[in-house]
């Protein structure tokens, strides 16, 4: 049987973070960013699910404080439904509500500016969002 992976979206308006896990499903590392450009998007994290061997893919769900949906919840609402129709994986949403923070936090930590790195906050947080899934729904 082989192993397969876990991969970890957080999605932006012109970027998109992507983690994968390792293949036992322990570790979620970052893994790449790729650009939000529509359907070059799709086809490059559709040949990511084929190539690592992905089996879930885990949508990081920007809710409000209060846990209710944003304009931003939406449009990642309706990223969603077109992901679902690009990969033949299952996708599902996870709360990212504090993931981008705790990527900012992790880059300070290593003495990483983050306005000088955007596309490593978007990968670590898609790493977040994918280790808090791991972590939580076992």
């Amino acid at each position: 049987m082989a192993l397969s992976r876990l991969m970890g979206i957080d999605y932006g308006e012109k970027r998109i973070g992507i983690a994968l896990s390792d293949p036992l499903q322990i570790i979620a590392s970052p893994f790449t960013v790729i650009p939000n450009n529509g359907s070059e998007a799709f086809s490059k994290i559709n040949q990511l699910v084929v190539e690592e061997n992905v089996n879930l893919i885990i949508l990081g769900l920007p809710l409000n404080l209060a846990g209710e949906d944003t304009d931003k919840t939406r449009e990642v609402r309706v990223f969603c439904e077109k992901l679902k129709n690009a990969v033949k994986v299952p996708v599902k949403f996870w709360d990212e509500r504090y993931s981008s923070a705790e990527a900012k936090t992790a880059l300070k930590q290593m003495g990483i500016s983050s306005r000088d790195n955007k596309q490593h906050i978007d990968k670590i947080a898609a790493s977040i969002i994918l280790k808090d899934y791991m972590d939580n729904s076992q």
